[in-house]
């Protein structure tokens, strides 16, 4: 795997140890607390980081909007188990997806469905910026709308 690569990954498996920990100290009751009315409770955000791998996976590949449709329609996690095992799982695939890219394929530019242009390069560093986005959130959430600062070592 190409060193720029290995560094992303690096940073991908340290926002993901920092939201397994999160998660293992949440009750299920606090998977349903919802901050603010019509947004995502704590548990659907934490779904929605879990898919984030894979999502971005098929959209570095220029999946369709259709295809990313019934992609999400399949996504259904409940529990923490759940999340957990979908967040591993999707991490693997992804690392997995860009473990054999060669330099070339790297620099191929791809385009999403709604029309924005990056290299695959690019989409691993904006994959890594989405997952650190909403484990802040998360942070966010849990601090300042439930007091609860899970003293959580979020960066190394």
């Amino acid at each position: 795997m190409n060193m720029y690569c290995q560094s992303a990954f690096h940073q991908l498996e340290v926002v993901i140890a920092s939201l397994s920990e999160i998660i293992g100290q949440l009750t299920e009751e606090d998977m349903q607390l919802r901050p603010t009315r019509g947004k995502y409770s704590i548990g659907e955000l934490l779904a929605h980081i879990a898919t984030i791998p894979a999502a971005d996976g098929y959209i570095t590949e220029g999946a369709s909007k259709e295809k990313m449709e019934r992609f999400y329609e399949t996504v259904n996690m409940k529990s923490k188990d759940e999340i957990l095992d979908h967040l591993f799982h999707n991490f693997a695939q992804l690392k997995a997806q860009f473990e054999y890219y060669t330099e070339e394929e790297l620099q191929e530019e791809t385009t999403s469905w709604w029309d924005v242009r990056y290299t695959r390069y690019e989409w691993l560093v904006q994959i890594v910026a989405h997952m650190y986005h909403h484990r802040g959130q998360l942070q966010a959430m849990l601090v300042h709308s439930y007091n609860k600062d899970l003293e959580v070592l979020l960066f190394e």
